[in-house]
């Protein structure tokens, strides 16, 4: 059911005649230059770089991204920025300049010193899904979960209530497995950071492993819990023992337990929350951060299970947490190069690298923590340095089923009950966009890999694709029959996978 936009009405026919009747020839920019300051925007300084007196006439974009690579010494290896000014949420368009966009309209004086902000974008681009490649139907109930493999976008795992765990081969959109085992519905499944395993975990208690290779489940099933499973998540790969990957579950038993995957033995159970936990993420430092119905979140340490902080502030229940570095923790040394690593040491190597990059501000390891809850707010912490709150983020007016970081760390994305998505900066948590055109429910979204696009599905039946730089709706795509439960945008940014109600996984693509 593809949104439709009702039809322009006889004053906005005539205001449109009279517009370009109007219209004369694009001024051209006068002579005269302006003075730049440009700022980080991840840190809020400039650092030593200096103020530069630029010709009006030359301030474009692309002229500005080639003077800030000079100021950095990165003309050798150049990276693409986008630039906002403070009073705008809006970047700059690639095609832009300062006269045209800030000058000309009264933003700013030619007078006074400009202050730009830059964030860095990713140097390859990921192109907008816009068509179903495939609906594969084979699932015989609701499809609650649907994780692409970390390692490309040809490997899908959807977890179902007709108690399987399907893989699917997305290059040819058939299923490669059906994995059997789970004896009630599905409700999590999990990829291993390498891609070799596999975890699900659903309303039978059990958490189940598997290799995704063979369709072969290793070991018995995971028992322990005593009621059912929320979510999974992996150990990072880089923090893994040898050869002894491990996994954290969440259930409504009001605890989390930590497997030994291989082994099939559970090392210890974080108990300390008062109800349901409904969320659990395993940072790169080494923390487990969980989030529960006792309107808590709590920050373990995952070698001795021991509670280091617990974070409070929330009036409600937390339905899900995010951490800054989820993307670089899924993918661990698998990225946009697609070249792997041969021995086991460089692997390690390359996962710690990308995710010290990922995390370090002005020399510290930062990992950020977005919490949402049913009391329509989202909180914004950095628990390694302070168990208080960065900021609250308000603006929702009903519960907030998710909340996602894009893989740069720049921005937070909300999916909420009141039928819209928004957009925050990371940072400081300060609004910028609301996303409308969900005529229902928005049940979660995620981000491309190069972080400049967004997809999101909703309880209308669709999925919708955002542009990050402007907030605005750039693909609509119906197809599904019913409600859209489950989401994920594949890690090298080549398809999206999407499942719900009516039983089929959709593959998309551009």
């Amino acid at each position: 059911m593809a949104t439709q936009f009702p039809p322009p009405s006889k004053r906005q026919k005539r205001e449109a005649l009279e517009t370009t009747r109007t219209q004369t020839a694009p001024a051209t920019i006068p002579d005269g230059s302006i003075r730049i300051r440009f700022v980080d925007q991840s840190t809020g300084t400039s650092s030593d770089l200096p103020v530069l007196t630029v010709p009006l006439s030359q301030a474009t974009t692309s002229n500005l991204n080639l003077l800030l690579n000079e100021l950095k010494d990165q003309s050798d290896d150049r990276i693409p920025y986008r630039f906002y000014h403070s009073s705008s949420t809006e970047a700059l368009g690639d095609k832009e300049d300062v006269w045209t966009s800030l000058v000309k309209p009264g933003k700013v004086s030619s007078e006074e010193e400009v202050v730009l902000q830059y964030a860095p974008q990713a140097v390859f681009r990921v192109k907008a899904v816009s068509r179903c490649a495939a609906a594969v139907s084979g699932h015989g109930d609701n499809i609650l979960a649907v994780q692409f493999s970390p390692k490309d976008s040809s490997r899908m795992a959807s977890g179902s209530g007709d108690k399987t765990v399907r893989i699917w081969d997305c290059d040819t959109g058939t299923p490669a497995h059906t994995l059997k085992g789970h004896s009630r519905w599905v409700l999590a499944v999990s990829y291993s950071p390498d891609g070799s395993l596999l975890a699900s975990g659903g309303y039978d208690n059990e958490v189940r492993i598997w290799d995704p290779a063979a369709g072969k489940q290793i070991g018995g099933a995971l028992k322990g819990h005593t009621n059912f499973i929320t979510s999974l998540c992996w150990e990072p790969f880089h923090l893994q023992q040898q050869g002894r990957p491990r996994v954290a579950s969440s259930s409504k038993d009001s605890t989390v337990r930590v497997w030994d995957a291989v082994g099939g033995r559970q090392d210890f159970a974080l108990t300390g929350h008062k109800s349901s936990v409904t969320c659990v993420k395993w940072g790169g430092t080494g923390r487990i951060y969980t989030s529960s119905h006792d309107k808590s979140i709590k920050v373990w340490d995952s070698t001795t299970g021991t509670l280091v902080h617990t974070l409070s502030g929330h009036a409600h229940w937390v339905n899900h947490l995010a951490l800054s570095t989820d993307f670089v923790l899924r993918t661990a040394y698998h990225d946009h190069t697609r070249k792997v690593p041969s021995s086991v040491e460089d692997k390690l190597a390359k996962a710690r690298s990308r995710f010290e990059k990922a995390a370090t501000i002005n020399g510290e390891v930062v990992e950020r923590l977005a919490t949402a809850s049913e009391d329509c707010t989202i909180f914004l912490w950095t628990p390694l340095s302070s168990p208080k709150p960065v900021t609250r983020m308000t603006g929702h007016q009903k519960q907030i089923n998710q909340v996602c970081f894009s893989p740069d760390g720049t921005l937070v994305a909300s999916s909420a009950w009141d039928n819209h998505v928004k957009l925050w900066s990371a940072r400081d948590g300060k609004f910028l966009f609301t996303l409308r055109a969900h005529v229902g429910p928005v049940y979660m979204a995620s981000f491309s890999a190069d972080s400049r696009l967004l997809a999101s599905c909703s309880k209308d039946t669709t999925l919708k694709v955002w542009d990050m730089r402007t907030g605005k709706l750039k693909e609509d795509l119906p197809g599904h029959k019913d409600q859209v439960f489950a989401l994920d945008w594949s890690p090298d940014g080549e398809k999206v996978g999407s499942g719900g109600a009516d039983k089929q996984v959709r593959i998309w693509r551009h």
